[in-house]
């Protein structure tokens, strides 16, 4: 199957200089949104998708650049029926064309999947949906049940008015005679445009069926023309990922307060709270509690682990029983073990941390590897970094830290050792020993504090 995305609009309700389809519903461009569609259908041969863009030069190119996808420029811009002719040379005459748009961005596979079947291989295929209010949208005029043609509102007559049946622009058609059919169009119309539309007439003109099919909800037909649309869509995704969450056994606190931009797998008796964004891939195991207002991108977080508020988690793992935060950051590389325990305002990167260790405030673990059961003091910090290089500081297990200590990496404490609070350490520290470096305490006799001088 050909499928022809139509991307060429500017947009100008956006006020924005992204192209409209660049736009991001749940963190992934609408144009996006529609291209994994396309290659959701008809899986077992894959579809071949040409995007026809316009305004914004090569910034949609080179957004959704892809094998299977190539591009066509409209330019100018003179209607839908133009914006489908630039793509001609692209498509497989042997195979039927399915044309979506680039700012419809929810349409599910399963209803184009239903157009499809429709239209077999040489019917006219029209998504339709049935409107309480259609007005300004265009409406399929039917006779005897079958579609005869689609009027626009602006040349519609008081009984076609009436019809509460629209197109919603998506179609899939038999391509040797679409490309007859665009052939024939013209622009003797109110917006001097050549429109898809027309196409329906000459199909009843050359005796081809023309049929339709409907999408399992409205709101799968519905468009993006301005920034007030965008969030309404948005919303919408969002509640219909919040409700498949729920169904599946997620406890959400509020289904209304909650943003994926991504994917996310949640195991059994997860439990979410308000304010959280999952972005990228995100794995949550059973019995998970992520509290109010957490970050989490492309991490997993293993059974029975809590995750407490206000933490940032990206590109980490967490193990089982792991409590993290309040107010944990998590980067890139941090991989903790079973039942370890990251406090408030604990940094930890690139570091793998063994069971049952812990930093629970105020702490910068980087480039580290720490063995298990290793308590670190409060205001410790790896010194990992020297302007140019990174350096690894080793913990083995058992160890102590003790508070306001700098390791300066590379440098490695050893199994069992303590190291006093305040130390300061460049070399190696001994297992099973403490070891201190710290100045020694004075008491200085007769001192006296400055006196602020009386004016």
């Amino acid at each position: 199957m050909n499928v022809v995305i139509l991307a060429a609009g500017m947009g100008k309700r956006m006020q924005s200089n992204l192209p409209k389809v660049l736009h991001a519903i749940a963190g992934k461009p609408m144009l996006q949104h529609v291209i994994s569609t396309a290659r959701q259908l008809h899986s077992h041969h894959a579809a071949k998708i040409c995007v026809i863009y316009g305004h914004g030069g090569e910034q949609v190119p080179s957004a959704v650049a892809a094998a299977d996808i190539c591009f066509a420029k409209q330019e100018p811009q003179l209607g839908t029926g133009h914006a489908v002719a630039q793509a001609i040379p692209h498509l497989d005459d042997a195979v039927p064309t399915l044309i979506l748009y680039g700012d419809v961005p929810l349409t599910r596979a399963s209803s184009l999947q239903r157009l499809v079947e429709a239209a077999g291989e040489n019917k006219l295929a029209i998504l339709t949906a049935h409107m309480d209010n259609p007005t300004g949208l265009g409406r399929i005029i039917r006779e005897d049940g079958k579609i005869r043609r689609i009027v626009e509102q602006k040349d519609a007559n008081e009984a076609e008015r009436a019809v509460t049946e629209i197109n919603t622009g998506i179609m899939i058609a038999p391509t040797i005679a679409l490309k007859t059919w665009l052939g024939k169009l013209s622009n003797h119309n109110a917006q001097a445009e050549y429109y898809l539309t027309d196409i329906v007439a000459s199909a009843v003109a050359d005796g081809v069926e023309v049929t339709s099919a409907q999408p399992d909800a409205i709101w799968e037909t519905m468009g993006v023309n301005s920034k007030v649309q965008l969030a309404e869509l948005e919303r919408l995704h969002q509640t219909n990922i919040a409700m498949t969450l729920l169904e599946q056994g997620v406890t959400l606190l509020d289904p209304a307060r909650l943003d994926v931009r991504g994917s996310l797998q949640c195991g059994r008796d997860v439990s979410i709270d308000v304010g959280c964004v999952f972005e990228g891939d995100v794995e949550l195991a059973d019995g998970v509690k992520i509290a109010a207002h957490c970050f989490i991108k492309n991490a997993k977080i293993g059974q029975e682990a809590e995750i407490k508020p206000f933490c940032h988690i990206e590109n980490a793992v967490v193990g089982a029983k792991g409590q993290i935060g309040p107010y944990a950051r998590l980067r890139p590389g941090a991989e903790l073990a079973e039942d370890v325990h990251i406090g408030n305002f604990v940094e930890v990167k690139n570091s793998q941390i063994a069971a049952h260790s812990k930093a629970n405030h105020l702490a910068y673990i980087g480039d580290a590897t720490v063995g298990s059961r290793v308590n670190i003091g409060a205001g410790t910090i790896t010194c990992n970094y020297d302007g140019v290089n990174k350096f690894r500081t080793i913990i083995e297990d058992d160890a102590f830290i003790g508070s306001d200590s700098q390791l300066i990496a590379p440098v490695r404490v050893g199994k069992g050792a303590t190291l006093g609070a305040g130390t300061t350490l460049s070399k190696d520290a001994p297992e099973g020993k403490l070891t201190v470096s710290r100045a020694k305490q004075m008491t200085i006799e007769g001192w006296q504090r400055p006196q602020k001088l009386k004016k």
